[in-house]
Parts: structure tokens; C-alpha cells; sequence
């Protein structure tokens, strides 16, 4: 057995995969959930109010948001019995098995993530997870005290066509030995520092999932053409930390000498089509652009030219409600490893691992110098630069 076959079936048996597409709750019990909102300040991610929509065994008993409208819109689609203002009093009063944290910036995720551990709560976030990795340690502390199990919006690597497309690359060998991988952005109006924490977590992610965590980062910033300063810090245009730059590229290193790349640049044309990582062989290339389900193909050819096709026997996934289901498959092994004491496959670990690949090209940008994974300092970088 080769190498790479060895470390893609150790992984496999680390992590099962959508463990829990079948489970059904014994004895028809029902999962007390709650949903943590901010209209103001983050709002509801991509629906995330309606994840426990997904299961039958889970009613939704509150919802909280500080805004009176937001409550009540949000509550009534969630089908909320309880709505509060304060999210601290509903997490009290009602004593949730589940929570939802809905909102999409990080500046609130650890003091929503501490208070329901104290309740004893699992659940679900929106990526992305924190601000830094001090907060991102406390907050995986926090559950792991309690043998809590939280899982994260991390969608793209529970789809059927991301878990075919490993085992094409490790199993089937579609496109060699693998040789590099390129990832890049939205490259929309958030183009580089900000980019890189909300769009590049995901293109993190599928990194990792693929080939485990680097070893090393290298960076270069940029902003408007000319190399970053401390005086171009500055805060992202939602509250998720300190950014810099609106250009920015990053080299990672893999097991193997397997280089990864992640860039994000300012563009006019602001499409967010290049969206994704390609994944470069011996024997070919296989592309994936992010969609709700993403778009692969494969190039079959060892100089990496010639016509991109379907890859073979990709399963024809669709969500017949892209709004509700895109988070199902995750959802459904949360409740399957809260039932069997395992880890969820998508875990706050795995989005730690994201924020570490993030905040590694801000150190090595500030420190001038390839720098090590994991990082010695936990806490901000740009916040120590500025």
C-alpha cells in the first residue's frame, strides 16, 4: 500500500464520513433548540436560523435577537415558540440541547460560544469561527471540557461531490501524485484581507480536508500597489477583526513538499467566478468552483492542457431547497455524534485549522519571514504590527 493510499484511509477512519444521514432519534425524542441572531450585528449568516428546520426530532423553543424586528421576522420563519431580546436570558430560561449561532461576524462568537457551553448546549455556527486563535483556543477549551459537540457552515466538504473527489485523488489516483494546489478568493469588494477570512476559510478547509494541515506559511501584502504598513490596519467593513491590504498571496506547506497557494487581489470585474481551489497531478488537474454544490472537472493530462470534462461517476447531488437543505448532511451528524460520543466531521477544530492558515500569512507578512505551523503567538497579529 502506497503512501498517500495509507494517509487518505487513515483520515477516513479518523473522521466517518456524514455518519449520521440515517439517524432518527430513539423513542421519538425532541431536541430543545434555540437560535442566537443579531440583526444588527451579523444577522443570520446564510439562513442559519433554519437549520433545525431540517429535523423532526428538533423544536425550535427561542430565538434571540436584539432587534425587535429582526426578532420577529426571524422567529416566525424559524417557528420560534419564544422569542427574547437578550440572548443570555433564553439560553437561562430555556435550557437548550441545541443551539443555532446564526451570526456571520466573529466579533460575538466567543461569548456566544461560552455561554451555552456553560448550559451544556451542541450546535452550530457560522463561519467564520473567531477573531484570532486566542479567542478560537478558549472557545474549543470551552467545549472539549464538557465533551460538547459543535459543528460549523463548513458546507462545501460534506457534499457528495467533494467526498467522491477524494477518493478520486487517493484512491482511484485520477490525477497522479498530487504535485500543488491553488486557491483564490471572491476577489469582490473585499478583495484581500477581508477575503481571506470570509471566503478564504472555506477554500482553507477544503485544503485541509484534502491534504491535512501545512507546516509552514510565506505571504507578501499589498495595498494599492505598495507594500502594507502598519497604517493600512484596518477594520473589515463587517466586525470580524483587523485586516490589511487588498492584494495578498500565500505559499503553505504540505506533507510531502506538496506546495499550496491562496491568493486574493482587487479586480474589476469582481465576479467572484475564480472562486476555489484547483488541485494540480502528475496525470492531471481537477478544478472546483464554489457553488452551493460545487462545480468539478477534471483536465486528464499530465502537461495539464487540453478540454476540462465532468469528473467520472461524480454523483448528480441537488438540494431541492437550496435555502434550507444546503446545511442538512451537517446537521444530521451533529445529532448522530451528540447520540454516539464522536467527533462532528466537521468540527470547531477543523475551523480552528482555518483560522490558523489565516492568521499565519497576516504573522509572516508582519514578521518579513516564512513562519511555523502551528503559530507560537496566539494572538493577533495585526493587532501586535499596529
Amino acid at each position: 500500500m502506497n503512501l498517500e493510499r495509507r494517509t487518505f484511509l487513515a483520515s477516513m477512519a479518523a473522521a466517518p464520513i456524514l455518519a449520521g444521514a440515517a439517524f432518527a432519534a430513539e423513542g421519538g425524542k425532541k431536541y430543545r433548540a434555540c437560535v442566537i441572531g443579531d440583526t444588527a450585528n451579523g444577522g443570520y449568516g446564510h439562513d442559519v436560523h433554519l437549520v433545525w428546520d431540517l429535523r423532526p426530532d428538533v423544536e425550535v423553543v427561542g430565538l434571540s435577537d436584539p432587534d425587535e424586528a429582526g426578532r420577529q421576522q426571524h422567529g416566525t420563519e424559524a417557528k420560534a415558540k419564544t422569542l427574547y431580546a437578550d440572548y443570555r436570558e433564553m439560553l437561562e430560561k430555556e435550557k437548550p440541547d441545541l443551539v443555532a449561532i446564526a451570526p456571520r461576524t466573529t466579533v460575538n462568537h466567543r461569548e456566544y460560544l461560552l455561554a451555552c457551553a456553560a448550559i451544556g448546549a451542541h450546535g452550530f455556527m457560522e463561519k467564520p469561527l473567531s477573531v484570532d486563535l486566542t479567542e478560537a483556543d478558549e472557545m474549543i477549551a470551552a467545549i472539549d471540557a464538557k465533551n460538547l459537540k459543535w459543528t460549523i457552515g463548513f458546507n462545501f466538504r460534506v457534499t457528495q461531490i467533494i467526498q467522491h473527489l477524494k477518493k478520486a485523488i487517493y484512491e482511484d489516483k485520477i490525477i497522479g501524485s498530487p504535485l500543488e494546489l491553488r486557491g483564490r478568493g471572491k476577489e469582490d469588494n473585499r478583495a484581500g484581507g477581508e477575503d481571506l477570512i470570509v471566503l478564504g476559510c472555506h477554500v482553507f478547509d477544503l485544503m485541509t480536508f484534502l491534504m491535512g494541515m501545512p507546516a509552514w506559511c510565506s505571504s507578501d501584502i499589498t495595498f494599492n500597489g505598495q507594500a502594507a504598513t502598519p497604517a493600512n490596519v484596518t477594520e473589515a467593513t463587517e466586525p470580524l477583526g483587523p485586516i490589511v491590504g487588498n492584494r495578498l498571496q500565500a505559499t503553505y506547506g504540505f506533507d510531502k513538499g506538496v506546495p499550496g497557494y491562496f491568493a486574493s487581489s482587487k479586480s474589476r470585474d469582481a465576479s467572484g467566478s475564480r472562486w476555489g481551489l484547483d488541485i494540480f497531478g502528475t496525470e492531471g488537474a481537477l478544478s472546483v468552483r464554489l457553488d452551493v454544490i460545487p462545480q468539478v472537472r477534471l483536465l486528464k493530462s499530465p502537461s495539464w492542457t487540453g478540454l476540462w470534462d465532468i469528473l467520472p461517476g461524480a454523483p448528480a447531488q441537488q438540494f431541492a431547497d437550496e435555502r434550507r437543505e444546503r446545511y442538512k448532511p451537517i446537521i444530521d451528524n451533529l445529532i448522530a455524534c451528540i447520540d454516539t460520543d464522536k467527533r462532528p466531521d466537521v468540527s470547531l477544530h477543523d475551523a480552528r485549522n482555518t483560522v490558523e492558515m489565516t492568521q499565519a500569512v497576516f504573522e509572516s507578512y508582519v514578521k518579513k519571514q516564512r513562519v511555523e505551523i502551528p503559530l507560537v503567538d496566539r494572538s493577533h497579529p495585526l493587532r501586535r504590527w499596529s
